[in-house]
């Protein structure tokens, strides 16, 4: 139990002495018909007595201010404010804000998660960002500014993946000796003999089971190209992150990757899937993403896949 120096109310009207004192040798209880010597004496709350164990509540030693530690206690919460002091009840209590959910929040019963993405609060069921469908939301209070730099920035990407489309056509119309890949075949047993094909050529960690190799064509636009490999087949992991496989193939085509030292978002590279349209996520799974046969390419200065709207950094 604490010792009756504390200033704030105890939570039962009596408290024990300082039995670390080494001095301390007991002291005799004052109750009139007692009078006992107990080394572990309890002090009241309410008259500030001294008792042994058996008269130690109020009620064992006919207390003359009976209730005075209750009421010090009593004032002592009312003096202390409350969390919702000062706000309104529909600022501490609103509903969840999925709109599919009717679920309302901020109360003792349900609390509430804030998303810093998105900058709203749900409920439990919602609370994560695939639940309550994060990356397709603006967030509250994002600045027009921003928003609009994040936009010119995706059509800036876009006119890359362009400029690439535009250069594939051109080196296939001007006869140019490098050999393209042949346009994905429409039927199973064509894609079949295209994949076998792909796997005779294609190189990676021999120590990969077959069973986990995903077969894919890679190619790096000109502006990313440092060296006379421009394309190769390679295998790679199904468990593997698309990170990693943007390292290996960096690696097996000789290009710089600087992903690892800076986040100036012009110098860094990005995997497009030709196949999927889209720029893959560095987190995303080879398995989940792409099958064997796909074409991936490495491109650079095309931004992240999914904008980041409030930078934190700017704020």
């Amino acid at each position: 139990m604490a010792s009756s120096s504390r200033s704030e109310p105890e939570e039962t009207s009596f408290t024990t002495m300082d039995e670390k004192d080494p001095t301390l040798i007991g002291a005799h209880c004052q109750y009139t018909y007692c009078n006992q010597l107990d080394f572990l004496p309890f002090r009241c709350e309410s008259c500030r007595g001294t008792f042994c164990l058996d008269h130690r509540s109020e009620s064992g030693h006919h207390c003359a201010k009976a209730g005075e530690w209750a009421a010090k206690r009593r004032r002592a919460n009312l003096s202390t404010p409350s969390l919702g002091a000062g706000k309104l009840m529909s600022e501490v209590e609103k509903p969840c804000a999925s709109p599919t959910c009717k679920t309302i929040i901020g109360t003792s019963l349900s609390t509430s998660v804030h998303c810093s993405t998105c900058n709203r609060d749900y409920c439990l069921k919602h609370r994560l960002k695939e639940d309550h469908d994060c990356k397709n939301l603006i967030p509250i209070g994002a600045r027009v500014g921003r928003f609009d730099a994040q936009a010119d920035t995706a059509k800036n990407a876009l006119g890359r993946l362009k400029a690439w489309g535009s250069a594939q056509k051109a080196k296939a119309s001007s006869g140019a000796t490098r050999v393209l890949p042949k346009p994905k075949p429409t039927s199973a047993a064509a894609r079949v003999i295209a994949v076998n094909n792909l796997k005779k050529t294609a190189k990676g960690d021999d120590k990969l089971p077959p069973e986990k190799r995903i077969y894919l064509h890679v190619e790096a636009e000109a502006a990313t190209i440092t060296s006379k490999f421009p394309s190769g087949a390679f295998y790679y992991s199904k468990d593997w992150v698309m990170g990693r496989v943007l390292d290996a193939a960096a690696k097996s085509l000789q290009v710089q990757n600087v992903n690892n030292q800076g986040t100036d978002e012009k110098d860094k590279l990005r995997i497009f899937h030709v196949e999927g349209g889209r720029l893959l996520e560095f987190n995303e799974k080879v398995g989940s993403a792409l099958v064997s046969g796909n074409k991936i390419v490495l491109l650079r200065g095309v931004g992240p896949a999914v904008p980041d709207l409030i930078d934190l950094t700017n704020a």
